[in-house]
């Protein structure tokens, strides 16, 4: 999702185009019924005390999701911290700003289950972000959905294997596509999920390049001052800007509205309303939330079957962080 604020790439050796999407067959609504019949509230019980706590809690866990689904599947290897020789994904340059309390929320919603003897270290970590990102969109205003669950914890997580995975603030149409198809997502899919930019931040470093004369000409002038002001020459680094200008805490369908203005924060943003080869689903999303919504399920539902683990290749893990 920043990107979420998310953020993906081009060159994908031929392995990593045939990333195993297709093992989703195990994914059920159903899967824990007889083994933790009250997951679902009680990570949602959880995520809500969370977001209590902090509105950063709802960007945080979405963009962790995403991040995660996109390195080796959505088995929850993001979550895992380097220890030894080895450097986890979530310390990879293109991680380090994932906000804390993404990580927060997951590790509360585990501590939940596990105080329940019956759910103790059966629900896997991936699962769990599953739940909690479809948790805070429907806290920030989105719609709720069924999660396919059933996924087993992955059993590495390297810093290396990050690189060329996630998009990039300056990725253009064709980049974008490639990388999102490479995880089994249509166009379609991508622009969809681009609009969880309706929610979260990102920092100045990430866009300053459109906003440095020349400004960029596809950025709306009065949008590009504000930013100007926003984040002046050697701002500090940690300054967060909103995603969406208009309405940063509500998940809505005014991310495509803004881009329909001229008013999206990354170039991999405003490219989806210029380019035409994208303008019209862009559209589409602007003038129907309800096309958006259904859009945004199904192409969340595709992103949570990608890389998938087995009993065979994965595990469930009793700390989230721990391989």
């Amino acid at each position: 999702m920043g990107r979420f604020s998310v953020i993906l790439v081009l060159s994908f050796a031929l392995a990593l185009c045939l990333v195993p999407y297709t093992s989703f067959a195990q994914l059920s609504p159903n899967h824990y019924a007889n083994i933790c019949p009250n997951v679902q509230s009680i990570v949602r019980s959880a995520v809500q005390k969370k977001f209590q706590q902090t509105f950063v809690t709802i960007p945080a866990t979405l963009r962790l999701f995403f991040h995660d689904c996109f390195v080796q599947g959505c088995d929850g290897s993001v979550l895992v911290a380097s220890s030894g020789g080895n450097q986890a994904e979530k310390d990879n340059a293109d991680n380090l700003s994932l906000a804390g309390d993404g990580f927060d929320t997951v590790i509360k919603a585990k501590a939940a289950l596990d105080a329940v003897p019956q759910c103790r270290n059966k629900v896997s970590c991936a699962d769990i972000l599953a739940l909690a990102a479809r948790d805070v969109v429907n806290l920030a205003g989105g719609p709720s959905y069924t999660v396919e669950l059933g996924r087993f914890d992955g059993l590495v997580s390297r810093s290396s294997d990050v690189n060329g995975r996630l998009p990039q603030p300056g990725f253009n149409l064709n980049q974008l596509n490639a990388l999102f198809a490479s995880n089994g997502l249509t166009q379609t899919d991508m622009i969809a999920l681009s609009g969880a930019h309706t929610l979260g931040f990102s920092h100045c470093d990430r866009f300053s390049n459109r906003i440095q004369n020349p400004i960029d000409p596809t950025l709306n002038r009065q949008y590009a001052i504000q930013l100007q002001q926003q984040c002046p020459r050697n701002v500090d680094p940690r300054i967060a800007i909103n995603m969406d200008p208009t309405t940063p805490r509500t998940f809505d369908n005014i991310y495509y509205q803004n881009l329909q203005q001229g008013k999206g924060l990354f170039t991999s943003d405003q490219i989806l309303f210029t380019d035409t080869r994208s303008r019209a689903t862009v559209n589409s999303f602007a003038s129907s939330g309800n096309v958006f919504n259904s859009n945004f399920i199904s192409a969340m539902t595709k992103l949570g079957r990608v890389g998938v683990k087995t009993a065979r290749n994965g595990k469930i893990r009793t700390d989230c962080s721990v391989l």
